[in-house]
């Protein structure tokens, strides 16, 4: 039985180790490869890999969601899937991402967060800190995917017109800025000013420290990149990938063998 990971770019995609390792950690006949899309028209040729399920990264999680038979959990909230099962002719979609992050941050004490980017990762991200009872602010470049945020009940602004009123305690970068070039999400001397004041700074890319991640540094503010906010959304993936397929596990296994794959 084969999975895979979807998305644009892909081969930094650390999602196959973790799989694969899982499959041979439990002894279980199984495969986690990765495919390159080069345009979201390309998901509905999905189909015809054979695939079991999926995981779905940039840009395509909003693209997933759209294609779903159904959507389960938090995922209809945010209209955006990361986990996908295809069974019986149809496409199931549900998203890891949102819990997967919120058990990275779970033992601190905050109150509030402003959130850079307004994609599908950053709509899980949102809708885990609203349900959680943390004020939420979202800051992205352009107004048009703002509009989904304000009628869930958000704060939101555009980069030109935000003016920073109060401190957040934690800073996530949702964007891919920094994943293939040296740019920052946000203008420096802002950014630099909000981070001043925060308790954390936290960027879901992984694998690399990111310049958002590097300023943080060189400003003495705590950070982490999205390493285990990978594995734990892997790990609820992996579980809902076997149950659908009535495989029984070692779960105590399973999140030993992905923590100690990477």
């Amino acid at each position: 039985m084969q999975f895979a990971v979807i998305g644009n770019p892909i081969s930094h995609s650390l999602s196959p180790i973790l799989h694969n390792t899982a499959f041979k950690a439990l002894k279980i006949n199984g495969f986690y490869g990765r495919y390159c899309l080069e345009d979201s028209k390309d998901f509905l040729c999905l189909k015809a890999l054979h695939l079991k399920g999926a995981n779905i990264t940039i840009p395509f999680k909003e693209t997933a969601f759209l294609h779903c038979t159904k959507v389960f959990g938090i995922a209809q909230q945010i209209k955006a899937v990361n986990t996908i099962l295809f069974k019986d002719n149809q496409i199931f979609g549900y998203n890891t991402d949102a819990l997967g992050f919120y058990q990275c941050i779970e033992k601190y004490p905050f109150k509030n967060a402003l959130i850079l980017g307004a994609g599908g990762s950053a709509k899980a991200v949102a809708c885990i800190l609203q349900e959680k009872g943390i004020h939420t602010t979202i800051l992205n470049r352009s107004q048009a995917r703002l509009d989904t945020f304000i009628e869930l009940g958000f704060h939101t602004s555009t980069y030109e017109n935000f003016t920073q009123k109060e401190s957040y305690d934690i800073i996530i970068n949702t964007t891919p800025s920094g994943l293939t070039n040296d740019s920052l999400p946000l203008d420096k001397t802002k950014l630099t000013s909000i981070l001043e004041s925060s308790q954390l700074a936290f960027d879901l890319v992984y694998g690399i420290q990111t310049p958002f991640l590097q300023l943080a540094k060189n400003l003495h503010i705590p950070f982490q990149d999205g390493k285990n906010m990978l594995i734990n959304q892997a790990i609820l993936a992996f579980e809902i990938f076997m149950e659908s397929l009535d495989i029984s596990f070692d779960k105590n296994l399973l999140i030993k063998s992905m923590q100690n794959a990477l």
